[in-house]
């Protein structure tokens, strides 16, 4: 829940508010059932009149056009709607009976002299990530070679071991244990790390190790994107494909994220397994697909050695 007051102390350091009209009303609440952030606010739009409000300079002379009348009416329909706040870009003079009109309803009216199109892309920018679709993932969440990469699995495995050696190879940790991912954009999760357990990892016999200490500055991220996750499985485990036709995937807050899955056995060195899998994700994500290309060699082949001498 994000209240107009909290909106406005939020963003105190990029865009000097100040308070109008209805500066009792902070409390008022941005709504969001799940909407993008280019739902919550925009230029002044009778048809989404539960958005913030934003009036510059061509939607002050829009509103200067009507009779005080119409105005009333049109300001009626915002408030019928849920408009949670108005707000006035470039300083711009307030009309007198907007101003009544807020004081009366109890609509927060505010005035930035930032332009209105700058002001929007900033508030959508802060919108966007302040109610992004969060979730808590159980596992290890790691900068490996650039690319976030999330461990997960059974507990016991050894994902806090796994981890140790990827740091120890030059890798980052983000978080341990509990990961909190993101959606800040359409197509894109952040993860990062709790305060409580900010470059902590916990190794089996080994207790709490602070990464940070240990290893150093450049041994921990702040957060990264996900990219791909890591699934380790027993050794026993069935219906492990050895070479998936299809890349595999996990719904992660609505986004595929690309998944492999990696059987943790005596003599398997994983680190190594899980470098080569983020080289072989950048491949991919650069358009270059490995197995495509062998089958379409193999089918090559085949037609070469099915024709008659």
């Amino acid at each position: 829940m994000l209240t107009v007051q909290e909106l406005v102390r939020d963003n105190a350091e990029k865009i000097a508010f100040t308070w109008i009209a209805g500066a009792g009303s902070g409390d008022k609440v941005i709504p969001n059932q799940g909407m993008h952030s280019a739902d919550l606010v925009g230029h002044l739009n009778l048809i989404h009149p539960a958005r913030i409000q934003v009036f510059g300079r061509e939607e002050l002379q829009y509103y200067a056009r009507f009779e005080p009348k119409r105005r009333v009416h049109h300001l009626e329909d915002l408030v019928a709607g849920g408009v949670p706040a108005i707000l006035l870009a470039e300083n711009l003079p307030v009309p007198d009976d907007l101003r009544d009109f807020c004081n009366a309803q109890h609509i927060p009216l505010l005035s930035t002299p930032i332009d209105a199109a700058q002001l929007i892309d900033l508030l959508r920018i802060y919108l966007g990530k302040r109610l992004a679709p969060v979730t808590t993932a159980h596992g290890v969440f790691m900068d490996v070679l650039g690319l976030g990469v999330l461990i997960t699995g059974e507990s016991g495995l050894g994902k806090s071991e796994l981890a140790l050696e990827l740091i120890s190879r030059g890798h980052g940790l983000v978080a341990d244990d509990a990961v909190e991912l993101s959606r800040t954009a359409p197509n894109i999760i952040e993860g990062y790390c709790p305060p409580l357990l900010q470059n902590l990892l916990e190794v089996r016999g080994l207790g709490l190790l602070d990464i940070r200490t240990i290893f150093g500055e450049t041994s921990v991220r702040r957060k990264m994107r996900l990219k791909l996750v890591v699934h380790l499985i027993r050794s026993n485990a069935d219906a492990f494909e050895r070479l998936p036709v299809q890349d595999l995937t996990q719904d992660i807050l609505g986004i595929p994220v690309r998944r492999v899955m990696l059987q943790v056995a005596a003599g398997r060195n994983l680190a190594v397994l899980v470098e080569a899998a983020v080289r072989n994700t950048i491949l991919t994500l650069r358009g270059i697909d490995t197995m495509g290309d062998f089958i379409e060699r193999q089918a090559l082949a085949i037609m070469e050695n099915s024709r008659p001498e």
